[in-house]
């Protein structure tokens, strides 16, 4: 099922023909796991326990397993994010206070392997 094509911190997309681009299948699995993460929980007012709020982590001594913990919890709420094979999570922390996070991920809906990145902190 499509849905608005909306990453997470940018507007809305234009498609080549004028209209809101529409998203499917894996980039909207994609987008709804990183609206989970970076969401604080309480701020979806429909769904006070909705997200992981990866955000409260920037400034703070980077704690892998703790972020790892907070992760793997959220991904599994997320319908399109396969229970086995587990979903293998990858943090990593520069010297600046980067936090790196790799998923990667079977997607629930066409078992095909996915591949997440993203940071955390830094400019």
């Amino acid at each position: 099922m499509a849905d608005v094509w909306h990453e997470f911190g940018s507007d809305l997309t234009v498609a080549p023909s004028g209209d809101i681009a529409t998203s499917g299948g894996s980039n909207l699995s994609q987008q709804r796991i990183l609206r989970r993460l970076l969401t604080n929980p309480g701020d979806y007012i429909w769904q006070l326990d909705y997200g992981a709020g990866l955000g409260r982590f920037v400034g703070q001594p980077a704690a892998a397993q703790r972020i790892q913990g907070v992760l793997r919890a959220q991904l599994f709420a997320e319908p399109s994010v396969a229970r086995s094979p587990e979903p293998a999570i990858d943090i990593s922390a520069d010297d600046a206070g980067v936090v790196a996070v790799q998923i990667r991920y079977s997607d629930a809906t066409n078992s095909s392997t996915q591949l997440l990145y993203f940071t955390l902190g830094g400019v």
